[in-house]
């Protein structure tokens, strides 16, 4: 029997972790609907600090990749792990570029001006483009932000979270312990370096192909899923009373802090996001890996976070480009701004359990019995 049809026994999930995902994918939905406010200034940017939460995604993912796979190689191959992956995270891709296709002649106007120049069989190759992950070039551009997925925004970071996969399942498995651990320190350096030297003072950045964005999406990738693997391995996890919400406050308040430093000194807030990189981040998934969540209303919370986080970070954008071209074209008066962003958060909300409960589940459950002789989705 071939490595393919072996069916790998189940591992118990950390449902703290899962529920951290919850809770900072609903940080990024908030973070992004207040971000048109700001008038292009981080500094002005209500919840500061929410553009972190990838970061600490690729951290979460690094840890639960390698807790999930670091034994299973013996047997398992390549395309027995891709295909896992695939399973796991590519109906959703698909179901974002879908979204934001059926949305996207909704935001013309004079904020994204090539919306309405656009033809539709431009738009609609975009979108099967969007729904493989490839990313375009900034010469393909059919918005005016020159990003790699342009009809779901958050698509560039499931890009490098391919990356990282990839890497993982080539590279970094294969590293001992002390070989991780120095490329992970020279991953830290080069991301400490990045952050203190940005020219606007933050990590923001990794969504082009352009040599400055993914200079930016790598330093941001590397030293986080490494950490992860790493933090994994060494087992140092620690144990603290009602954990989901222990976690879930550190997370919250690491997220939330007003911008550091004055405009002189924009080196300031490039340290701290490297240091909740470096060290915060990893210090709130030991919490969330180490510790359990007695109280039931709290494991029920966070199972339901956990289980619509992902959908929620892929299908929202396409509601903020909305929100975005009306703000900007309309400038509206507050109460109109908090009405309609309520409902963004509903909706996208809505929209993200219902893709979770009628298309990612019973989808993810097909292909794993399709493909991987599972009766439970991956």
């Amino acid at each position: 029997m071939s490595t393919s049809s072996v069916a790998l026994e189940p591992k118990r999930h950390y449902p703290i972790l899962d529920g951290l995902r919850g809770v900072a994918s609903v940080i990024v939905i908030i973070f992004h609907t207040f971000e048109v406010y700001s008038g292009g200034d981080p500094k002005k940017q209500i919840l500061n600090h929410g553009y972190l939460a990838v970061d600490f995604f690729f951290l979460l993912s690094g840890f639960v990749v390698a807790y999930a796979y670091d034994d299973r190689w013996t047997r398992m191959n390549f395309l027995d792990f891709a295909k896992r992956r695939l399973i796991r995270l590519q109906p959703m891709v698909v179901m974002g570029s879908i979204i934001g296709a059926a949305l996207f002649y909704f935001q013309g106007g004079s904020t994204f001006p090539l919306v309405a120049v656009t033809p539709v069989w431009k738009m609609l190759l975009i979108m099967l483009i969007g729904c493989t992950l490839i990313p375009i070039p900034v010469s393909w551009d059919i918005r005016g932000w020159q990003e790699m997925h342009p009809l779901d925004g958050p698509g560039w970071s499931l890009f490098f979270e391919y990356v990282a996969n990839i890497l993982y399942a080539l590279v970094l498995r294969r590293l001992a312990n002390r070989w991780l651990a120095v490329l992970t320190f020279v991953a830290g350096v080069f991301l400490l370096h990045m952050a203190i030297t940005s020219h606007g003072g933050d990590v923001i950045g990794g969504w082009s192909i352009t040599s400055l964005q993914l200079h930016i999406g790598f330093a941001r990738l590397l030293y986080p899923f490494m950490a992860g693997i790493l933090l994994m391995r060494v087992g140092k996890l620690i144990t603290v009373p009602a954990g989901f919400a222990t976690a879930s406050l550190l997370l919250i308040a690491a997220l939330c802090i007003p911008r550091i430093g004055s405009p002189n000194h924009v080196w300031q807030n490039g340290l701290y996001d490297a240091l909740c990189i470096l060290i915060v981040f990893p210090i709130i998934v030991a919490i969330g890996a180490g510790s359990s969540e007695s109280d039931g209303k709290m494991q029920r919370l966070s199972k339901f976070l956990g289980d619509l986080s992902f959908p929620l970070y892929i299908t929202h954008y396409p509601l903020i480009y909305i929100q975005t071209a009306w703000v900007m074209q309309s400038h509206p008066p507050l109460w109109k701004s908090i009405v309609v962003g309520v409902l963004l958060f509903v909706t996208a909300i809505t929209i993200a359990y219902a893709s979770l409960k009628l298309y990612d589940e019973p989808v993810r459950k097909w292909l794993s019995a399709r493909y991987l002789h599972l009766r439970k989705p991956v």
